[in-house]
C-alpha cells in the first residue's frame, strides 16, 4: 500500500493558546487544508465543484488529541478517503510530528451535496473521481 497523501505544516505562534500548545480548533484547519490540498492535487478545484453543481459537506468529525503541539513544531497532515457505496464517505487523517510521534487522529464523515437539490448525491466517490484529472489520488 502506498503512503497516504500528506502536506507539511509548521505550527505558528498565533495558533497556540494560553498553555502554549496548538489551540483545539486549529487541528480542524490543518485537516481541512490537507483535504483541499489532496483534492487540488487530484485536479479538483472549488470552482470546478461549484461549476459541476456539487460541494463537499462535513457531517461528523472526531479528533483524538494524543500529544501536544507547540509553536515551531513541524508536522505532516495526512489525508485518505474511504469510499463506500452509499451517500457518505470517511476521511482518515493523522497529524504526525517529524520524529514520527502521532499528535492527533482525525476521522470525518462527509458527503457530496447537490447544490440545487440540497441533498447528498449517491456514490460521492464516483462523482469526485469523475471530476478529477488524477483520480488515483482519491
Amino acid at each position: 500500500m502506498s503512503e497516504p497523501f500528506s502536506v507539511p505544516v509548521t505550527v505558528r505562534g498565533y495558533e497556540t493558546d494560553v498553555q502554549g500548545h496548538l489551540n483545539q480548533s486549529v487541528y480542524l484547519n490543518y485537516a481541512e487544508h490537507a483535504r483541499w490540498s489532496l483534492l487540488r492535487a487530484a485536479g479538483i478545484t472549488q470552482a470546478g465543484l461549484i461549476g459541476s453543481g456539487v460541494g463537499p459537506v462535513a457531517l461528523e468529525t472526531t479528533i483524538r488529541y494524543l500529544r501536544e503541539l507547540l509553536a515551531g513544531d513541524e508536522v505532516e497532515v495526512s489525508c485518505g478517503f474511504e469510499w463506500g457505496e452509499g451517500k457518505t464517505f470517511r476521511i482518515q487523517q493523522t497529524i504526525r510530528k517529524k520524529d514520527g510521534t502521532v499528535a492527533a487522529e482525525i476521522t470525518a464523515v462527509g458527503g457530496l451535496m447537490d447544490l440545487n437539490a440540497r441533498r447528498l448525491v449517491p456514490n460521492a466517490g464516483e462523482v469526485l473521481k469523475g471530476l478529477a484529472t488524477d483520480p488515483g489520488l482519491l
